[in-house]
């Protein structure tokens, strides 16, 4: 066998041509990191990429799941634990999380898993106490209090009620919402999440020009992980249509960049969707560069774009603009495909951003939820084979399996 040595992060790693991992626990691999991550390594977790909404919450088939992620080869499974809203359920979705992410770390030890904290806030924070540690982070006296929803709020009243009555955007500038953030960030990289979305930075940083309290709250999250994540680093990401947001001019907030695919219709043929650079605010070709977070400087840092999902439009099937891709959201118009063309869009989506710009990955749909039920198939997408143990399977599994084992390094 031959192997091939990288120097990553200062220190010589080894791993098997085409990506797979050393077979011996005692071999560090291209999937090794610890405190801080190397390009390389970044990108052989983002080549293998899958969104599992709320794998690690007990969504689906957690065994059929959890088989899927080994046999595909997976290394990064995004937003398997979130909240939009529910904040009273928090402690009940981490104590799951905390099972899963053990049963899943021991059958996959290099296995990234990914938690979200989305630009929502309800009136049920009321009901969470703040923890005594999350005033010792920001150099608070420690009192017993619950959390405050109003505090988190703009004074203006700016995106109040925004998703629903009782549920807005926090303000990022607000200390209250910087406490909310590090707290479930923490609680999170406790029950096993090696990284974490931030959702959208913009929405959430209105009144955050310099974005001072974005790098305050990053950093402070990244100092939690130092001491408490699984390999002592925590990998964030958000949603970043200006191409990435930059602090002092060449510090990158993020580790890597995040956004939706953008697909575009072809009017000649109904229901075909297509990717184009420049088409709405798409990222191709627009991820900003600077310093990482790890140290190293990138002209354009690495990216994962994906099949979006965000609400029905009611108008499905027609072309209506926007970011609808034929009246659907993303994942939506995806699962309302013949298999034999899911099948085939996922290999040309990979083709086309790899020859498009290097930079990106396509994330991969293996869990997500439809706002537009598919007949037979209900309301979630699951890329599994159709089995016992997930009847309604997409059955996508194998197509990905295949394009990662030819392609991703």
């Amino acid at each position: 066998m031959t192997w091939i040595v990288y120097l990553t992060g200062g220190l010589l790693t080894a791993a098997v041509p085409g990506g797979s991992e050393p077979g011996g626990p005692q071999q560090p691999s291209i999937l090794s990191f610890d405190k801080t991550i190397s390009r390389v390594t970044l990108e052989a977790y983002l080549s293998r990429s899958i969104t599992m909404m709320d794998f690690a919450t007990g969504r689906g088939n957690v065994e059929d799941n959890l088989r899927m992620l080994e046999e595909t080869g997976a290394r990064f499974a995004g937003r398997t634990l979130y909240m939009w809203g529910g904040e009273s359920q928090m402690e009940g979705k981490i104590a799951k999380a905390e099972e899963i992410a053990a049963l899943a770390h021991k059958r996959m030890p290099s296995l990234i898993l990914q938690g979200a904290v989305f630009e929502i806030v309800t009136t049920e924070v009321n009901q969470i106490p703040v923890p005594p540690w999350a005033f010792d982070a920001f150099g608070l006296p420690q009192e017993k209090r619950r959390f405050h929803y109003e505090d988190m709020l703009f004074p203006d009243g700016t995106f109040k009620d925004h998703w629903r009555e009782g549920a807005s955007v926090p303000d990022m500038t607000q200390l209250e919402t910087k406490l909310w953030f590090f707290t479930v960030s923490a609680r999170y990289i406790e029950a096993g999440m090696e990284a974490l979305h931030m959702g959208q930075v913009r929405l959430i940083g209105a009144h955050d020009r310099e974005l001072s309290h974005w790098w305050e709250l990053l950093s402070k999250i990244r100092e939690y992980a130092q001491a408490h994540a699984r390999r002592h680093l925590v990998l964030m990401d958000a949603h970043t249509p200006s191409g990435g947001p930059l602090y002092q001019k060449d510090k990158l907030l993020f580790d890597f960049h995040s956004f939706p695919l953008r697909i575009e219709e072809v009017n000649e043929e109904p229901q075909k969707g297509i990717l184009k650079v420049g088409y709405l605010d798409s990222l191709f070709l627009r991820s900003k560069g600077g310093v990482t977070p790890s140290g190293w400087r990138c002209d354009s840092l690495p990216y994962l774009v994906e099949l979006d999902n965000f609400e029905r439009s009611g108008k499905e099937g027609q072309n209506i603009g926007r970011h609808w891709i034929w009246g659907y959201d993303e994942i939506c118009w995806f699962a309302h495909q013949p298999e034999d063309y899911r099948n085939e869009w996922l290999r040309y989506a990979w083709d086309w951003i790899r020859e498009t710009d290097p930079q990106g990955f396509l994330q991969m749909p293996g869990s997500r939820c439809l706002a537009a039920p598919v007949e037979e198939k209900g309301h979630w997408y699951h890329a599994n084979r159709p089995s016992e143990a997930t009847p309604q399977g997409f059955n996508q599994e194998n197509t990905i399996r295949t394009l990662w084992e030819k392609h991703a390094p």
